[in-house]
């Protein structure tokens, strides 16, 4: 992937491809009024419910040097067993700007999509989805340019405002911004930080919980 997204569709999978919307070298003032734009577009409710979820893909993005490295790993939501993991390695050419995660990543990201021999029901994304000061983050734009149903699953707060859920495992709270729920704050297990979950596309709130 250089300038435009790369189309790629996997014969042997429904609903697997990317839209092109835009070229990926926008500088930093465009790429935000991009993001106001096509984040009008993100679909808030769930396309597939929870329990017809049976395959899901976790998309995380490491840096070595300049060097974007972007791993997916599908797995069926039964049994937590693995069933593909790819990975790619891209240039980062987009500098480092909170709120504009997904113009450094989304190429590589799309690349090691790409390499999947089947599509996943859904992509939970290591990112913000609509908890984002225009309300379209990392999950949102590659859940909007895949069509694939994508959670926002973000170690940290990037924008809102949150009570501390409970201490006990599956504890939820809030999390808010202008008077506007963007999204929740998650303890997945007794004890530990929780995470910060949101709408990416195709998905309401509860279903990502």
């Amino acid at each position: 992937v250089e300038n435009l997204i790369s189309i790629f569709i996997l014969k042997s999978v429904k609903r697997f491809s990317v839209k092109t919307l835009h070229t990926w070298d926008a500088k930093p003032a465009a790429a935000i009024a991009l993001q106001t734009q096509l984040s009008r577009r993100v679909i808030r409710k769930a396309c597939i419910q929870p329990d017809e979820i049976v395959t899901v893909a976790g998309v995380d993005t490491a840096y070595r040097q300049k060097v974007a490295c972007a791993a997916v790993v599908v797995f069926s939501l039964a049994d937590l067993k693995v069933m593909q993991e790819v990975v790619a390695a891209h240039p980062a050419k987009f500098p480092y700007i909170p709120g504009l995660l997904a113009f450094r990543e989304g190429p590589v990201i799309l690349e090691a999509l790409s390499r999947l021999k089947t599509a996943p029901d859904v992509l939970m994304l290591d990112g913000q989805g609509i908890a984002h000061p225009r309300r379209f983050g990392l999950a949102s734009h590659i859940g909007l340019l895949t069509d694939i149903p994508a959670i926002g699953c973000a170690k940290t707060r990037l924008i809102g405002n949150y009570q501390e859920p409970q201490r006990a495992k599956g504890s939820t709270a809030d999390l808010t911004d202008a008077g506007e729920t963007i999204g929740a704050v998650v303890r997945t297990r007794t004890g530990v930080k929780p995470v910060f979950v949101s709408i990416g596309h195709r998905m309401d709130l509860k279903a990502c919980i």
